[in-house]
């Protein structure tokens, strides 16, 4: 089985319909491992050599967040910026990271819509995150497609628990290597494993 630790960054995670719920779900799979870094690091004093331990302890990470202006809150950036050090994530010697799996679960207020070139914002979510896609190249990971929960200020409780069954199904199928890398490849989101 496959261990994945979620990097989970959310500083208003009280106040979260979506993320309670994500987390709720992912405390209930084996193997998954939730590293809340704002209930840890509240004050951004990272223990860079805790963090490095979970890391290579895992297979698969994800960093879950709400997208703050097209990419993540300050406390998650700062932990990319302190953890991935030069020698261990990436360059000649840094390999700590490399085979592991990345990738981003996302909420976002904006609807699919929104995210369109004719939309609100003229780029996709997929168009806006390239940042994280080029962080898991560098330090020789393999980045998948992200997760994404869109339009989250108009979700109904019975849409944000299909989000939440579907993140659940998601992780259930990455511990227990249900899906092939191609399987992951080609969907524009994890979401999309489970549409009809």
């Amino acid at each position: 089985m496959k261990k994945i630790l979620i990097v989970f960054a959310h500083p208003s995670f009280e106040l979260s319909r979506v993320h309670k719920q994500l987390i709720s779900v992912a405390n209930q799979v084996k193997n998954v491992t939730i590293n809340d870094i704002y209930q840890k690091y509240f004050d951004y004093d990272i223990d860079i050599e805790h963090e490095k331990k979970l890391l290579e302890q895992n297979d698969i990470i994800i960093w879950q967040h709400p997208f703050y202006w097209y990419s993540c809150p300050p406390l998650m950036k700062e932990w990319i910026d302190l953890v991935l050090e030069h020698g261990w994530a990436y360059g000649n010697q840094g390999r700590s990271l490399e085979g592991k799996w990345l990738f981003n679960t996302i909420s976002s207020g904006g609807s699919f819509d929104a995210y369109t070139k004719e939309g609100l914002n003229k780029y996709s979510i997929r168009e806006l995150i390239p940042p994280f896609e080029q962080t898991a190249r560098l330090c020789r990971m393999t980045y998948l497609p992200p997760f994404i929960v869109h339009g989250t200020h108009k979700l109904e409780n019975n849409e944000i628990k299909e989000y939440a069954d579907n993140y659940k199904l998601l992780l259930d199928g990455l511990t227990n290597e249900k899906f092939s890398l191609n399987d992951l490849n080609n969907k524009y989101y994890l979401n999309d494993l489970f549409s009809n």
